[in-house]
């Protein structure tokens, strides 16, 4: 005789309030980490009422080009249609269910031909074919889904070459979501002297066993750097000392040491955070302001904008943008980061790395290095985040204190505010991820 067994209750499905408790103004509970059914959650609420980013359109070049990827957990496919438009579809054929594309990306020319029965579908998700459609006469075809074609994602926008979805119709819009943040987008695009971006190359991607979110607040934390590094840029800087003053560094070198740099270092660079729980650092400089000059990049943009416009556009040397929940750019260094969530405890995050159009080589060199110095799986860099992002997922799950403080620099006056700069050591931009974190988790509950 087999003896059921009931099902835990849940605690916060339906409970809005339940997820409320889980986020204080300086502190956050454990659960927000370890517990599977706050990551379903996520997936089902959070991930669908925040614009993500789904690719570029480099990566889109001509009719029928396409990528596919999943989101809060639903399998999309992003595709550029006749029309030049880029849609956004649910890769889900209307007939049985079978995932009309497998492949990560690709040409499909003028349609989409699901492997299971050849039902076919136009870019735009449109029904095209039905093998043998004589078969459904006198039926209910074209009363029900089947007939409407693959399922559009009604909100998808395009800004300087970066596409976003949002799958769900609740939350802002895509400008009021990202507002100013949209300046570290601008100054990547406006570091090409043609105004203009291309993915280049392929995809690095690494597999971190964590959640998602300790990833992202790692981003703009700059309290770990010197001591979380000290084992990889630590070692680079005590080699380099006994080197002369004068002598040219390599770029390993460039890339490299400034990760160790001091408190006061990181404490200067300041950070700024904006509603919705995006930020950056790198307010004042960044790790990347001390890269040595390319030949022939400064000519190339003083020609394309003039002196004075170059140099602004130069300057700028923003460390780590959040685009929260799912992107990150370092427009000096030309290379992206993107959150794939799994799992509770289980993270991919994807490095791409983007030419300049119109910039020398010798550019595209510096960022490759650094993405295969720096984001790879074969980083030793990337090796110490991943330790102590283990070390969190693992310590966690200890008794006798369930709530991760997050009080550094804390300052009441910060809470609801849009816009505030603030010292580049302080947590604010973690607390400004879960404000934004427990409002759009709990938008649809």
């Amino acid at each position: 005789m087999t003896t059921m067994t009931a099902a835990a209750p849940s605690r916060y499905r339906d409970n809005p309030d339940a997820i409320r408790a889980l986020v204080e103004p300086d502190r956050v509970h454990r659960d927000l980490y370890i517990d599977p059914e706050i990551f379903a959650l996520e997936q089902e609420h959070f991930f669908a009422n925040t614009w993500s980013y789904v690719g570029h359109e480099s990566q889109l070049a001509n009719p029928g080009d396409y990528l596919t990827l999943e989101i809060a957990g639903r399998p999309l496919v992003a595709v550029r249609h006749d029309d030049g438009s880029v849609r956004v579809l649910m890769n889900r054929c209307a007939h049985k269910g079978a995932r009309v594309v497998s492949a990560p990306s690709g040409n499909t020319g003028k349609f989409f031909r699901c492997p299971y029965h050849a039902w076919a579908y136009n870019t735009d998700g449109s029904l095209r074919a039905i093998p043998l459609k004589s078969g459904y006469d006198g039926t209910r075809l074209a009363e029900c889904e089947a007939s409407k074609g693959l399922v559009p994602v009604r909100n998808v926008e395009r800004y300087r070459g970066f596409v976003f979805c949002k799958l769900s119709d609740a939350g802002p819009d895509f400008a009021t979501y990202f507002g100013a943040s949209l300046t570290s987008i601008d100054n990547l695009a406006d570091r090409s002297p043609e105004g203009e971006l291309e993915i280049t190359g392929g995809c690095l991607r690494f597999l971190h066993a964590c959640n998602w979110k300790m990833f992202v607040e790692n981003l703009n934390d700059t309290m770990h750097p010197m001591v979380v590094h000290e084992s990889s840029a630590g070692t680079a800087k005590t080699m380099w000392k006994s080197e002369p003053a004068d002598k040219p560094r390599p770029m390993a070198i460039e890339q490299f040491v400034p990760f160790v740099s001091d408190y006061k270092f990181y404490e200067d660079m300041g950070v700024r955070v904006f509603a919705n729980g995006h930020s950056y650092s790198g307010v004042n400089f960044s790790i990347h302001s001390g890269y040595s000059g390319i030949a022939g990049y400064e000519e190339a943009m003083n020609a394309a904008y003039g002196a004075e416009r170059s140099a602004r556009v130069m300057k700028v040397a923003r460390h780590n943008t959040v685009y929260y929940p799912s992107l990150t750019i370092k427009g000096a260094i030309q290379s992206i980061r993107v959150v794939r969530p799994i799992a509770v405890d289980k993270t991919v995050i994807e490095s791409w790395t983007f030419r300049l159009k119109g910039a020398p080589d010798a550019l595209l060199a510096r960022t490759v290095t650094y993405n295969r110095l720096i984001n790879s799986p074969f980083s030793v860099v990337g090796h110490d985040d991943l330790h102590a992002y283990r070390a969190i997922q693992k310590g966690l799950h200890a008794s006798g204190n369930p709530w991760v403080s997050l009080l550094r620099d804390f300052d009441p006056a910060e809470i609801g505010q849009a816009d505030v700069t603030a010292t580049g050591t302080s947590e604010i931009s973690i607390r400004n991820q879960y404000r934004a974190w427990v409002q759009y988790m709990t938008a649809t509950m």
